[in-house]
């Protein structure tokens, strides 16, 4: 004889699908973590403990030398110029940096808040029915399926930022600071939505930041369908591994 909650799970099962569409939003950006020699740390450490990023940043932002507008340089030294390519006379794009080790992008975890709407199709402009989860911010969130599963549901899967090659000795990171849309995914499910089937995937990068990364539902991979945000401004700096 079936239990209530198997007649319970029979009964949404023949209700149909149902769709939902998911935000995370709040502060965040993109950085790019580079490796870059000794000399090269040399002088930007100094210029930057000088006369702060503001010309580091243009140096990186800039793809043609011909746009750079310094305020305390008036050339790049060759040695460095960390983001040119000598042999084919190209410089490369921050975030495509030929020695980049690692690369961040995402909302910042303690930064992060959530809607959750029912939608009335999967379709990616289908209307609004019902507000599921309204700006929820989502530490508080993942602190509430914790104390409301007695801590048997863990939301939140912390780990370090995936696969990314070890750091070399001296290290340039750039840094875009944005806010806005980071993840927005449609998602269908059988039955209500249920906020504790969440899983929300974090990683710590190496500026100290936990990002979330992706999201899961049920075990599931919630594709993002992509990304709307404002850049708050850019922020450059090095640091050096050796004690």
């Amino acid at each position: 004889m079936a239990t209530t909650e198997e007649k319970t799970e029979l009964v949404e099962t023949l209700k149909g699908p149902r769709f939902y569409r998911i935000r995370l939003y709040g502060y965040g950006g993109e950085a790019a973590y580079i490796n870059i020699d000794k000399e090269a740390y040399k002088f930007w450490h100094k210029h930057t403990e000088e006369h702060g990023d503001g010309d580091f940043v243009n140096y990186m932002i800039n793809d043609d030398p011909e746009h750079y507008e310094f305020e305390n340089l008036t050339d790049i030294p060759p040695e460095a110029d960390f983001l040119r390519n000598v042999e084919e006379e190209y410089k490369y794009q921050w975030y495509e940096a030929e020695g980049e080790f690692c690369h961040q992008n995402g909302v910042e975890y303690g930064s992060a808040y959530m809607t959750v709407e029912e939608v009335s199709s999967d379709d990616y402009n289908s209307d609004i029915i019902a507000d599921v989860i309204d700006g929820e911010n989502v530490v508080k969130l993942v602190d509430k399926i914790q104390e409301e599963s007695d801590y048997e549901i863990e939301p939140g899967d912390f780990g370090e930022a995936d696969e990314y090659e070890p750091q070399g000795e001296y290290v340039a990171q750039m840094y875009s600071s944005e806010k806005g849309t980071f993840f927005e995914g449609r998602l269908e499910t059988t039955g209500e939505f249920d906020s504790k089937k969440l899983k929300f995937i974090i990683n710590e990068y190496p500026n100290g930041e936990d990002i979330i990364t992706s999201l899961e539902y049920n075990g599931v991979d919630i594709e993002n369908d992509g990304a709307e945000t404002n850049g708050k401004g850019y922020s450059a700096h090095v640091w050096s591994n050796i004690d």
